[in-house]
């Protein structure tokens, strides 16, 4: 049988904090969580931790396009490993491939291959793919950002289907402008199979969202970008996500999408329970500043910052793990509510809750330790250490790995 012990440190529990605590680990399931640490089985693998060390959920990303080289429209069983691979470095257990507006037959590539990866070639030890992320192509031609205006289109139920046979069924989140010609009619198909619809690229009135949220819209992707802001006269999408309890809502925390002024605003009227913090990376995260492709298109990464143009932002290249750090920053909530952010609140979304998104015993044991200045120092996917930090890149040199 296979176990870990991870001892000391802060415990992020799903009931309270510990500290000097322990996370009992068997197989890929979290099997205790307490004060007294103790091991029922003699080759039990024990992970010292400093007092300053915390140990909180793994991170779910459910807006990423592609990190690293890699991108999950390239429709390759070498890119979704690449994502699977580089993602527990910044602390994301698990994710969803976020596919984008391009022709069709790229499309439909991307969701048989996700399709393929899920059931053949999915791995422990690496960052889980949970599923598709469906951004676009339903999507309104004036808010397409870096989408790719010339593939846009209204949205299509009998389309739909046909994309969720190919992937099989693995589709769990939609973006799009309900406001398009059937836009409402999709939505409700979308909320009668249980999966999540989404606005954003749209030009939604506010009276318009609220009638996509009757319909069954519960979800907002990437609040404030490509979308109608706050109006006196016309509150738009960004007020209906401020109005409306129904409804969860992305946000990229980076400081570039959204100023930190306009984050903490946010913070402040949306609340924890309600904000999930998702990076909308693509494949020039983890690599430097240069010029690289999304959705066909030359983009330019510089500072920080992936520009399609001068003033059209493509995507990010976020770490979840900085998005975590600088929410606290920006809003100075605790890391109880980082948490709830970055991992409970995905987690309840996809319905994943009895299973993720918390430390509790039962739960698949998605762990990130994180060190005294919260930088990622071990993340461990389904009971198996995914990454750890280099030792000549650990300032922290007390960690002792010990068997016995």
């Amino acid at each position: 049988m296979q176990s870990l012990l991870l001892k000391n440190g802060t415990i992020y529990s799903e009931q309270k904090k510990i500290n000097n605590g322990y996370v009992q680990i068997e197989n890929n399931k979290i099997t205790g969580i307490g004060e007294t640490a103790f091991s029922a089985y003699s080759l039990t693998k024990t992970i010292e931790l400093p007092w300053n060390y915390h140990v909180i959920p793994g991170m779910m990303d459910l807006h990423i396009h592609g990190a690293n080289g890699a991108d999950t429209m390239d429709g390759t069983k070498e890119a979704l490993d690449t994502l699977s691979q580089i993602l527990p470095k910044e602390g994301v257990t698990s994710y969803l491939a976020t596919t984008m507006t391009e022709n069709t037959a790229s499309i439909e590539n991307a969701l048989t291959n996700i399709n393929q990866y899920m059931e053949v070639y999915q791995e422990e030890g690496q960052a889980e793919l949970l599923g598709v992320h469906l951004e676009g192509p339903f999507i309104h031609k004036n808010k397409a950002g870096a989408q790719p205006i010339q593939y846009v289109q209204d949205p299509s139920i009998s389309l739909f289907k046909s994309w969720e046979k190919r992937s099989n069924h693995h589709i769990k989140l939609v973006t799009l402008a309900p406001e398009l010609p059937q836009g409402l009619e999709l939505i409700k198909y979308l909320t009668s199979k249980n999966i999540i619809s989404s606005v954003a690229h749209s030009e939604a009135t506010y009276e318009q969202t609220v009638t996509a949220i009757h319909h069954g819209l519960s979800h907002i992707t990437h609040l404030f970008n490509q979308m109608p802001g706050i109006h006196h006269r016309e509150p738009g999408v960004v007020g209906a996500a401020f109005l409306h309890d129904e409804v969860m809502v992305e946000m990229i925390a980076d400081g570039i999408h959204v100023q930190p002024e306009i984050v903490k605003l946010a913070y402040n009227q949306i609340t924890r329970d309600r904000l999930i913090l998702i990076s909308d990376a693509m494949r020039a995260k983890w690599l430097k500043d240069g010029i690289y492709e999304l959705g066909g298109q030359l983009i330019t990464v510089k500072n920080g910052k992936a520009l399609l143009s001068e003033d059209t932002l493509a995507g990010s290249v976020l770490k979840m793990i900085d998005a975590f750090k600088n929410i606290q920053h920006f809003t100075g909530c605790s890391i109880e509510a980082a948490i709830q952010m970055t991992s409970e609140n995905p987690a309840k979304q996809l319905n994943l809750f009895h299973k993720k998104g918390s430390l509790s015993v039962g739960k698949d044991a998605d762990i990130v330790i994180l060190d005294e200045n919260l930088d990622v120092y071990m993340t461990i996917c389904n009971g198996k250490i995914a990454y750890k930090r280099s030792p000549e890149n650990d300032r922290e040199q007390s960690i002792r790995d010990n068997t016995g």
